[in-house]
């Protein structure tokens, strides 16, 4: 059996074939090419070598030579062009543009089916591409509500001042109402399906028992809460509800009550403000609830205590509000609160509900 022409191979080159053999992420056709030039090297013949890896004994010749040409990169496949695209930076941007326009008569948003109709020679799947790329989502909605309150800077850093650097010894409520809270009776409990498994839910249906109003204060230093209820909802109840939170105070102690512009909160002339000069008001601006820390305490009690529940009255729907205030009382702690940034059209803060 005749010999194949002795192959070179410095020391160098041999390095490189050594590491793609011991590298697990090696493509396998270089590991293959790797081999065969090492098993050449050592002299081994053409016909040898490629009944050894199962190739043939042109191709045993032909990567010897490519890599007498040009070593260990001369193994690797060269650049392919590849399918033209389909799509470029102009298909996206025509895409990107009909989103500005109205979608068809009769629809209120686009869909992907009706931009790809719209546009004619761009598929379904490419615009959900770019939309995916652009993080554009064509179905999900937020609601948002932009202050138009001409006083919004002043009074929204009046009140996070009051919550970042209160006056010595001074007390900072927040105070708001959630009125309208139904007691709904409806079936609810554990739910066996067809699989074995347990949910947990409640019936769709409901019959309605009544309404309750809750008055609330939460002390913004330790997060505790004071509340009432009431059948409505007016100045009288409201001032009612001012009396007893001052109550739980000495006379002489300086109260900073944080509260929004309902009508109630703000009469023309105010004479218990007069004849209570150690009790200060700051409002919020329109449109700002998120400015008041109690708002954070509502949806505490709406998640832990009142969603799914039910009540056959609102005596029963009271007592399970006055029972999640003392469990709660427990726990409670202030409320994380952090400012982001100052823009120049006005001022933003948000807090942290740590209760989750």
């Amino acid at each position: 059996m005749a010999l194949s022409k002795p192959l070179y191979l410095n020391p160098d080159d041999k390095v490189i074939l050594d590491s793609w053999l011991r590298a697990g992420t090696t493509e396998q056709r270089l590991v293959m090419r790797a081999k065969i030039i090492l098993a050449v090297a050592e002299g081994t013949t053409h016909r040898t070598v490629a009944s050894r890896f199962g190739v043939s004994v042109l191709t045993i010749a032909k990567w010897k030579e490519r890599f007498r040409a040009g070593g260990p990169d001369a193994l690797r496949d060269s650049a392919r062009t590849g399918k033209p695209r389909t799509y470029d930076e102009a298909t996206e941007k025509r895409i990107l543009v009909k989103l500005d326009e109205p979608p068809p008569k009769g629809y209120v948003s686009w869909n992907g089916t009706l931009l790809a109709r719209a546009l004619g020679d761009v598929s379904d799947d490419q615009i959900w591409r770019v939309l995916r790329r652009r993080g554009i989502s064509l179905e999900r909605r937020h609601s948002h509500c932009v202050s138009t309150d001409p006083e919004f800077v002043p009074k929204a850093a009046d009140i996070v001042g009051l919550y970042l650097n209160p006056p010595e010894n001074a007390i900072v409520i927040c105070m708001d109402e959630k009125p309208g809270i139904q007691a709904l009776e409806r079936a609810q409990g554990w739910l066996r399906l067809p699989n074995g498994k347990a949910i947990t839910g409640y019936n769709h249906e409901y019959r309605r028992h009544g309404t309750s109003n809750l008055f609330a204060a939460l002390r913004v230093a330790t997060g505790q809460v004071t509340a009432k209820h009431y059948a409505r909802k007016r100045r009288r109840e409201f001032l009612d509800f001012m009396n007893s939170v001052i109550a739980g105070y000495p006379p002489e102690t300086e109260l900073h009550v944080i509260l929004d512009n309902y009508r109630t909160h703000k009469p023309k002339e105010d004479r218990w403000l007069r004849q209570h000069s150690n009790v200060h008001f700051h409002y919020t601006p329109t449109h700002a609830s998120w400015l008041n820390q109690v708002e954070i305490w509502f949806s505490l009690l709406w998640r832990h205590a009142l969603r799914g529940a039910s009540f056959t009255s609102p005596r029963e729907l009271r007592r399970a509000i006055d029972q999640y205030i003392e469990a709660y009382s427990e726990w409670a702690h202030p409320f994380e609160w952090t400012k982001s940034t100052v823009y120049p059209t006005g001022f933003t803060a948000k807090y942290t509900d740590l209760c989750k």
